[in-house]
């Protein structure tokens, strides 16, 4: 059973179960490199080489969730290799798709893991709100939790139980906060045009096979694919509807979050005035993506 405070999450959340990976998700691509660790198959690991990356998606899509993986990432040179946990529904609206993602994204040898935040409504795939930030500990020598609590009007991301960055919807983002069911996804591909030195710095396959480890499943949401048509929310969404109940960090998991935005945030698309002279209307202090 995962355990993550209720104080944390502002619903009730103690005793969650874990899922496995046959209960709840199916491969995506890259099938012979997604291999299980134990035989629940509680534990997968995928992985990049020259011949492919891979990766798997929940076989359920759902509409206002928590989700929750452990996560222990590849080590020595990862340069252009990204390592993604995210939500999307991008094979269903092709041109106006909702995404909220953790991506990881490797570095060369002997320098950090960064993780970038990121998310988009309804395609707004042109303004994007990339965050990114350095960790603590080193994600390569265990599991850490990564976590995504989505409600109406709430995104919230946690490491381990440390929330690092908010979303409050706002009138004035329009389309742009996520809004429709989504699956869940986790992949390892080759993002050496971009994902390391703005692309300076390449996949070198010689490091491969890049192997990322995953275990300790969430999905605590409401399924947007009923068994019946006439299914009822409480039936779709189990105990799940007390996401609502969630109206905000608490005073002292502010505190938490402020302290580690002041020590490890690099980069926030609201102070990146050469990208966006007029701030994304959440920037402002009312409605800021804190």
């Amino acid at each position: 059973m995962a355990f993550i405070p209720s104080c944390v999450l502002g619903f009730s959340s103690h005793g969650l179960p874990t899922s496995s990976f046959n209960e709840s998700f199916i491969r995506l691509f890259g099938n012979d490199h997604v291999i299980f660790l134990d035989d629940e198959r509680k534990s997968v690991q995928i992985s990049l080489d020259q011949s492919s990356g891979s990766g798997f998606a929940s076989q359920l899509t759902y509409l206002y969730s928590y989700f929750s993986a452990s996560i222990k990432l590849p080590g020595n040179y990862t340069a252009g290799v990204v390592v993604s946990y995210y939500t999307s529904n991008a094979d269903e609206y092709t041109t106006n798709h909702d995404e909220i993602d953790f991506e990881f994204l490797g570095n060369t040898g002997g320098k950090p893991w960064t993780l970038q935040t990121n998310l988009y409504g309804n395609g707004s795939t042109g303004r994007g709100r990339e965050e990114r930030y350095t960790l603590w500990f080193d994600p390569t020598q265990d599991f850490h939790s990564y976590s995504i609590l989505w409600t109406g009007t709430w995104i919230v991301y946690y490491v381990d139980d440390v929330p690092v960055r908010v979303v409050q919807k706002i009138d004035a983002m329009g389309g742009d906060f996520p809004s429709k069911a989504m699956n869940l996804f986790a992949t390892v591909w080759d993002g050496s045009s971009w994902a390391t030195g703005g692309g300076q710095n390449k996949v070198d396959y010689k490091y491969a096979p890049f192997i990322a480890k995953y275990s300790s499943f969430v999905l605590y949401g409401c399924s947007a694919n009923p068994a019946r048509e006439d299914q009822s929310a409480a039936e779709t969404c189990g105990n799940a509807t007390d996401l609502n109940s969630f109206n905000g960090l608490t005073t002292e998991r502010k505190g938490k979050m402020e302290k580690f935005r002041i020590e490890h945030l690099i980069y926030s698309y609201c102070n990146d005035r050469s990208r966006y002279p007029t701030p994304l209307p959440e920037c402002n202090l009312r409605g800021k993506s804190r």
